[in-house]
């Protein structure tokens, strides 16, 4: 009687049945079976302002800003990134908005007055120093800036174009100085968004003239 053979292994035969299992799922994978695919989200197109539409930039650079804290008596930084001068197409209006660089958070927003007067800072040919009645934090408050360019050139610039505009208002104004309600009214149709609409709450008040808002920009940490 003859023995049964022995059933051996073939590790051969294994490999080639997983590349061909392999290939057949991979021809599977790549075959185009023509159905469509509908999205799983459908996003739609949002419209982002800025604020600045109806605004021409006059300058446009990179600075550091800085504000005199009268309380302790020193500077502290305000913020790192862009400074802009913007001219209204309408009103011909000018305002001075700088945001930072990372949080775009406003830093500084103020109208160019006939009495905005811009200095050399002691020390320092790169940097400047000027008053104005600023609304970055969504009222007007008297404020002491300080601004340093990265060049003289830039600083000179910077310096020079403000000194024109305020001599252009003092010639077309005839006046010194600018009602501050008004002032408040105009910065807060300008205010810079951060690219969604907010509904702000209004409350005015006749008798002291305070204008009261909710900020479309929280200010920056001192």
């Amino acid at each position: 009687m003859a023995d049964k053979e022995p059933v051996v292994d073939r590790p051969e035969a294994a490999e080639e049945e997983e590349d061909a299992s392999a290939a057949a799922a991979a021809a599977g994978e790549e075959e185009d079976t023509g159905a469509p695919v509908a999205p799983i989200v459908r996003l739609e197109e949002v419209a982002v302002t800025t604020g600045e539409e109806d605004e021409d930039v006059l300058l446009d650079m990179k600075a550091k800003l800085y504000r005199f804290d009268k309380d302790g008596n020193q500077w502290k930084e305000r913020g790192t990134g862009t400074v802009k001068l913007l001219k209204h197409k309408a009103t011909g209006k000018v305002r001075l908005v700088m945001r930072q660089a990372k949080t775009l958070k406003i830093c500084a927003n103020h109208l160019v007055a006939s009495t905005t007067k811009m200095q050399e800072h002691a020390g320092s040919d790169k940097s400047c120093v000027w008053h104005a009645a600023d609304f970055a934090d969504g009222e007007l408050k008297e404020e002491m800036f300080a601004i340093r360019f990265g060049s003289v050139e830039n600083c000179k610039k910077f310096k020079e174009l403000i000194e024109e505009i305020t001599e252009s208002l003092t010639k077309t104004e005839g006046k010194e100085g600018e009602d501050g309600s008004s002032t408040a009214e105009l910065l807060e149709k300008l205010t810079v968004s951060e690219g969604k609409s907010e509904e702000r709450g209004k409350s005015e008040s006749t008798d002291s003239g305070k204008v009261n808002e909710t900020k479309s920009d929280a200010a920056p940490a001192e």
